[in-house]
This record gives structure tokens, C-alpha cells and sequence, in this order.
């Protein structure tokens, strides 16, 4: 994971410590008793803190892991929800952790000080800078030690493991480079199944969505599911889109698509409040050339009232009197400013259930597929594809499409592993 890590080198240094009362040289009883109530409430923080926040298998999560790792990816700069990120995280470490276990594999100290000299040196820092700077944020060395230690000892298992089965053909580093070059351009035939994942109910939505990639094995099987249980507004064509151009994809699903063969199905997919699944029914290359979209920008227009009757109304509306993302400026003409945002995001920022919908717009054209939880109530998004900017791609060698094609793949086999893992572990929350 690169990280931009100059907000170290920028950030001013805080005070450290907490300033210490004076004391007085005769307590009154009174006194001595606050003292120790005061006492007796720092001693259950400390206790809080070893309390479990979650517990995987036979495994605790402690509310210590817990706020350690949240002030960790704060200070890597993760995007979107951090809290539910971080826990999100140390589960999957600690079920990454036992299957690493049980596969007999041992991380040493020699390696993961490597590894923490690797992560440091993305930051343009030495192992003693990134530690320095991580500590001053309240982040212990050990956090950071598990971290990479959980890191290497999963890639240990996933090379020894799948390695032996990437075969990349040389039609597939075909495809690849006319993608990358814009010779030509790459386009898919998907069909997709979109599970509701509120957080409530993620860990049901995970197993639903593994039950289906283990089961399933045709595309009129998973049309029948897509019609089932797919919240997607494709869900009565059982799940099918319409021909897409990969380079439109967000870089995660666009990986594991370009790693299927028609009729294979994806690893599950997370993304905002949902679990994904996709089809390839087919691919085609095209004489048109094509790049590898880097850039997107998009308008979002909010609308109370979700995918109520009376919203859906108003956004047809608002979609019969606009022509371009400037046109949302005089929809909004007098209301709440927080009601229309306009972003322009690398691709890789762009979160994957706007992405997914941006990736099947022209330029100028609307979706109104998505919808926004607030604390007003949910509300409906109209979302209008700005433009996109494309990547200048430098010729690329054969073995380096091979290398890279490699390691999509392998980061397929790891994310479906992890999906198994889930759904046949015991994981409860506190």
C-alpha cells in the first residue's frame, strides 16, 4: 500500500504528557477521598482497554488493538470509515493469522524488521524515523511490528499455497497490453449480483455472498440468484449489464475480471454497504483505442426521501432539466449547499459502489441507483459522470505484464480465501 507520509515530516510536535497537579502538603479526608475515586476510574479505563472489542474463533480483538489501529490508519491517512476499517482489519488479521498457523508458517524477527524498513522507506523515512513519528502520534512499535508481521506471513501462505497455479496465457498479456497501450481497447459482457451489507448484517451478507460463488457454476444459475437476492436495479435481467470497457472499472474489480475466463465468477467484493459478486459472460477486444482511466470527476445531487415515490419523481425532474454537472448549480439555486458535491478523485479514491456506477455512464449522463444514509434519513443520489482523464501508458515489457497479471491473480485467490475464512469462523462483536 503506498503511502504519502510528508504530513510526518510537517506535522508540529505536540506536548507530551499531561500537565501534573500541585499537591498540597495536608490533605483533608475529603480530598484523599476524590483521589480515590479518581484512582479507582483510571484503573477501570486501564481494565476497558484490554476488554474485548471483538473475539475471532478462540482469538480476542482488545479495545487496545482496537484504538492503536485506528490511530494508525489515521496517521497512514485511510479513507472512509476508520473506526469500522480498523476492526474490520484486526479480524481478518487474526483469521489470516490462524490460517497461517495452521499451514505451519513463522515469521522472523530478520523479516519483519525488512518489512518494516520496506514500509518505511515508502514514506522516504528510515525504520527509526517512521517509528519516531508514529510514537509522538501515540502509536507503540508493536502495533506497527503486527501489522507488517500479519502482512508477510499471509503472503508466505497465499504464494505457497496458489503459486503453483497461475498459469498466465499469452492472450491474456495480449489483452493486457492493448489495454495499456490504447492499440485497442478491451471491453466485457458482466452480469453482477449486489448483496445489502449494512453493518449489522455484513457478516450474513459475506457467507450469502460465498455460498453463491461456491455454488453456482452456469449463468442461468446466477441470474436465478442475481433475481433472488441482488439489490441491483439489474436484478429483474438477472443481474446482466450491458457491455462495459474494462479501463472504466475501479482498479480492484478491474483486476479480478481481467484474471476470469467466461462463465467464472469473482471473489466476493466489498464495497460501501454491500457485497459484490460479478459474471463474465464474455470479453472482445476492439479496433477503438482505449486507455486506462486514472481520473473521474462526478457531481452528486441529494434528494430526503431515499427511493420513495416523491424522490424519484423529483430526480426524473431534475434529470429532464440538465445537461451537464454545471446545470446541478441552478437545480440547487437556493438550498443547502451541502446538497450538491462535485469531486474530482484519482480512480483508486473514488469509492467502489460510485465507481461501479460511473463506470457504466458517458460523460453527462445520470444514475440514480444509489442512495445515502444520514442522520435526516436516507436520501437518494443523483449521480452525474463529469468527465473522465485517461493515462498516458508507457510501453510496457511482456514479463512485466506477466509479473503484474501474476499478482492479480494471486490477490484474487487471497481475497476469496479470506471470504471462506469469514464465513466459517465464529466472530462476535462487543
Amino acid at each position: 500500500m503506498a503511502v504519502k507520509m510528508n504530513f510526518f515530516q510537517q506535522r508540529t510536535a505536540h506536548l507530551a504528557g499531561a500537565t501534573l497537579m500541585k499537591t498540597r502538603n495536608l490533605l483533608t479526608a475529603a480530598a484523599l477521598g476524590a483521589l480515590s475515586v479518581v484512582a479507582l476510574a483510571e484503573t477501570a479505563s486501564a481494565q476497558n482497554l484490554f476488554a474485548p472489542a471483538a473475539k475471532v474463533n478462540d482469538s480476542v480483538v482488545t479495545n487496545y488493538e482496537l484504538r492503536q489501529r485506528i490511530t494508525f490508519l489515521r496517521l497512514l491517512r485511510q479513507p472512509g470509515d476508520i473506526e469500522a476499517e480498523a476492526l474490520k482489519g484486526l479480524v481478518d488479521d487474526r483469521l489470516r493469522a490462524e490460517a497461517s498457523t495452521r499451514a505451519g508458517i513463522t515469521v522472523s524477527d530478520t523479516q519483519i524488521e525488512a518489512g518494516m524498513e520496506e514500509f518505511a522507506s515508502r514514506a522516504q523515512l528510515s525504520r527509526e524515523q517512521f517509528l519516531a513519528a508514529i510514537a509522538q502520534e501515540g502509536v507503540a512499535e508493536e502495533t506497527f511490528r503486527d501489522f507488517v508481521s500479519s502482512g508477510i506471513a499471509w503472503r508466505e501462505l497465499i504464494g505457497g499455497r496458489y503459486a503453483p497455479r497461475v498459469q498466465i496465457t499469452e492472450a491474456e498479456i495480449d489483452r493486457a497490453l492493448a489495454l495499456a497501450s490504447g492499440s485497442g481497447g478491451v471491453r466485457v459482457l458482466l452480469s453482477e449480483i449486489i448483496i445489502p451489507a449494512p453493518p449489522e448484517a455484513i457478516d450474513q451478507a459475506r457467507a450469502e455472498a460465498l455460498r453463491i460463488s461456491r455454488s453456482v457454476s452456469s449463468q442461468a444459475g446466477f441470474a436465478a440468484q442475481a433475481r433472488a437476492v441482488s439489490a441491483s436495479q439489474s436484478r429483474g435481467r438477472g443481474g446482466r449489464i450491458d457491455w462495459l470497457p474494462i479501463g472504466n472499472l475501479p482498479p480492484a474489480i478491474r483486476s479480478q475480471i481481467l484474471a476470469l475466463s467466461p462463465g467464472d465468477i469473482t471473489a466476493p467484493i466489498e464495497v460501501p454497504n454491500a457485497i459484490a459478486l460479478f459474471m463474465l459472460r464474455a470479453v472482445e477486444e476492439t479496433d477503438a483505442a482505449e486507455t486506462e482511466v486514472v481520473s473521474m470527476e462526478y457531481a452528486r445531487y441529494f434528494i430526503p426521501g431515499g427511493r420513495s415515490e416523491a424522490a424519484l419523481n423529483q430526480a426524473a425532474k431534475v434529470i429532464n432539466t440538465v445537461d451537464s454537472c454545471d446545470d446541478l448549480y441552478g437545480v440547487n439555486l437556493g438550498q443547502d449547499a451541502s446538497r450538491l458535491q462535485r469531486d474530482t478523485l484519482a480512480i483508486a479514491d473514488v469509492p467502489d459502489d460510485i465507481a461501479l456506477e460511473l463506470a457504466r455512464l458517458d460523460d453527462n449522463e445520470i444514475s440514480t441507483n444509489l442512495t445515502v444514509q444520514t442522520e435526516a434519513g436516507p436520501q437518494l443520489t443523483v449521480l452525474m459522470l463529469c468527465g473522465r482523464v485517461n493515462a498516458i501508458v508507457e510501453d510496457t515489457s511482456r514479463e512485466e505484464v506477466r509479473g503484474q497479471l501474476r499478482q492479480q491473480r494471486l490477490a484474487s485467490y487471497a481475497d476469496s480465501l479470506l471470504a471462506e475464512l469469514r464465513a466459517d469462523a465464529t466472530i462476535t462483536y462487543e
